[in-house]
């Protein structure tokens, strides 16, 4: 098998020697462009037999691609209800899937309409966000409006608002091949997502424990496998954001049709002691699975922020760190000095723990997030 790509830019270095060819395209994201840089590669290499991508930005367009060249894969229909989160949620309540309720805004009568409704808080996103990015936690009438002009709700550009979602807050990611889950892996934020884009200087985790079966985790991971049903997956990643309530009762916030990002995808693997690229490669180019895998670890990931703007000056507390947790640490990068501060909740660096045990792996967590600090100029 050959690997081609159509990119916006060169890959550089290792990751070039990766291609058998690469075509270079101006807009990424633009179907047309995707289309030509295809058909180019079509023409010097023969018919492509998957036509694929990692980035959520991207489903629509390569669905579309593939159906001008006739691939197997996901298919438009199905990627852009993924991607339309109004749409995949009016989707998941009609089959009887709990989602917070939600409205299209398109005006500030709208938003006031809605919020006669859920009251607040509430959330504003654009319908198609991912990842967390560009949404809001609105508390008054005068944040809803503002945020509402703010996004320039209108009807060709509508505003997702929200009932706002409180509780324990997680992931749980599967992988499919022929409409059947055959990996399903929950995790554990702490905080939750938003509270941690609310405060770009928090330090926040994630944790996959090794417990993976039982309470607290078979209503969670029974959910994510039929919310993938519902949506029509056939093979590939899914990566869905949950919450349990106070009262116990759980709810979707959002599934995307990719693997997860902020490490997770790497996470999944090590929890599982395999490649779970590979693993990711074999479902969607193959349509075969090497598995299954034992849980046999827990893993966490730490991501470094701090407070302040500007640039990274220097970094605090990682030699302590490392004297008290390092035995457990697989994988690090500290911020690097002189870098801008980034505004993704990934923050400027991590570090990756993994121990038999979910209680290790959480107190390791905990003392690095308390011991290491990120300065900023």
């Amino acid at each position: 098998m050959r690997l081609c790509g159509v990119m916006q830019e060169q890959p550089k270095g290792v990751d070039r020697r990766l291609f058998a060819d690469v075509v270079q395209i101006d807009d990424g994201l633009s179907t047309r462009d995707i289309v030509s840089g295809i058909d180019l590669l079509r023409r010097r290499h023969g018919h492509p037999h998957r036509i694929i991508g990692v980035l959520e930005p991207l489903q629509v367009q390569l669905a579309q691609a593939r159906a001008h060249f006739s691939v197997p894969g996901t298919d438009v229909e199905t990627a852009d209800v993924f991607r339309d989160k109004a749409k995949m949620k009016d989707r998941l309540r009609a089959a009887g899937l709990p989602v917070a309720r939600h409205m299209l805004v398109t005006c500030l009568e709208d938003a006031l309409a809605f919020e006669a409704k859920v009251g607040f808080p509430m959330v504003l996103k654009p319908p198609a966000g991912m990842g967390a990015k560009a949404t809001f936690r609105v508390r008054t009438r005068e944040e809803l409006l503002n945020g509402v002009r703010g996004l320039g709700a209108s009807p060709a550009q509508p505003v997702l608002a929200e009932e706002f979602l409180q509780g324990q807050e997680g992931s749980c990611d599967t992988l499919t091949l022929g409409g059947e889950p055959r990996l399903v892996s929950v995790s554990w934020y702490r905080p939750s997502c938003l509270t941690v884009l609310e405060n770009p200087w928090i330090q926040w985790c994630c944790v996959l424990p090794r417990e993976n079966e039982g309470p607290g985790f078979d209503d969670v991971k029974l959910m994510a496998i039929r919310a993938a049903k519902v949506l029509g997956l056939d093979t590939g990643f899914t990566h869905m954001e949950w919450f349990r309530r106070p009262d116990g009762s759980l709810a979707i916030g959002e599934i995307a049709q990719r693997p997860p990002g902020a490490h997770i995808t790497k996470m999944i693997g090590l929890a599982h002691n395999t490649d779970p690229y590979r693993m990711w490669a074999r479902a969607v180019a193959d349509e075969a699975f090497d598995g299954p895998w034992p849980r046999s670890y827990a893993v966490g990931c730490a991501y470094l922020r701090g407070i302040g703007r500007g640039r990274v000056v220097s970094v605090s507390g990682a030699d302590e760190a490392n004297q008290a947790v390092g035995q457990v640490v697989v994988e690090a990068k500290l911020p690097t000095a002189g870098a801008p501060k980034n505004d993704s909740y990934e923050g400027d660096g991590y570090a990756i723990v993994r121990s038999q045990r979910t209680e290790v792996v959480e107190r390791a967590l905990s003392i690095i997030i308390g011991k290491v600090r990120v300065h900023y100029a």
